[in-house]
């Protein structure tokens, strides 16, 4: 038979018969003197199986140490493997599609997701506090705050797994105290006074005690701040974070950083 019809035996294209040829898959029977190949039953087997072996799941490179072992020692080892990468792969995509129907739950309950989602439902909880309690404000919005979800989404982004006390401490704290997120959006007020004022305007220590007064204590210890001086940081992380502001609100939290350690020390 000839190759197309071996391809259609085996449900595969010519296409790819070539292409098991060229990587070592299926031997390639000689030209005949008419210029065409000719394959066996024997071939079309061997097609078959591979195609078999592919529809697993199987890597090309690994149904060529499949065919290789005759005692087909490999292949149960190499199916083995396959079957826990497939309940790793199972596991995975339930837990995906639990936070999609998270994110969807939100999103019919309220509305809208926020700019910053997907986050993590804790956080999630957090944001729909602040978008509350920004509608009960006149006005816009402080622009601050914006900034602070965008912070606060790109911390849990960067946290590992299980350093999550600063989230789980701020979680708390604005779940047992009605007045911390009004108090939280007076600091974010104070911060935008500041979008255009000096870095020795008199309202930058002003903001500044306001900014740690307005961190609780346990979210303070879980925060860990280190005891070395802001300017000492090696990542870059805070020259980006304070290049994000005005001068004046970075000195503000600068000062900031420095009450939050001696009351931390």
């Amino acid at each position: 038979m000839r190759i197309g019809e071996l391809a259609a035996i085996a449900g595969v294209t010519t296409r790819a018969v070539r292409h098991y040829h060229r990587i070592g898959l299926l031997p390639e029977p000689p030209r005949q003197p008419n210029g065409y190949r000719e394959y066996a039953l024997r071939d079309a087997v061997e097609l078959a199986r591979l195609r078999r072996l592919t529809e697993l799941g199987l890597s090309l490179d690994e149904v060529k140490d499949v065919l290789a072992n005759d005692a087909g020692r490999e292949l149960v080892e190499i199916l083995t493997e396959l079957d826990v990468d497939l309940a790793r792969q199972e596991d995975a995509i339930r837990q995906r599609r639990a936070r999609l129907r998270q994110l969807l739950e939100q999103a019919e309950r309220t509305g809208r997701l926020p700019a910053e989602a997907p986050v993590s439902p804790e956080l999630a909880a957090v944001f729909e506090d602040m978008a509350r309690a920004s509608a009960l404000l006149p006005g816009p919005e402080p622009a601050m705050a914006a900034k602070e979800r965008q912070l606060l989404a790109l911390l849990e982004t960067g946290s590992p797994g299980a350093d999550r006390g600063w989230l789980d401490a701020l979680v708390h704290t604005l779940g047992a105290d009605p007045e911390a997120m009004r108090r939280a959006y007076e600091v974010y007020a104070r911060l935008d006074e500041l979008a255009d004022a000096a870095e020795d305007d008199p309202r930058v220590e002003q903001t500044a005690r306001a900014v740690a007064e307005s961190i609780p204590d346990a979210a303070l210890r879980a925060m860990a701040i280190p005891d070395r001086g802001v300017a000492e940081d090696e990542s870059g992380f805070l020259d980006a974070f304070f290049e994000d502001h005005s001068p004046a609100q970075a000195a503000a939290i600068r000062r900031a950083i420095v009450l939050l350690r001696e009351r931390a020390g």
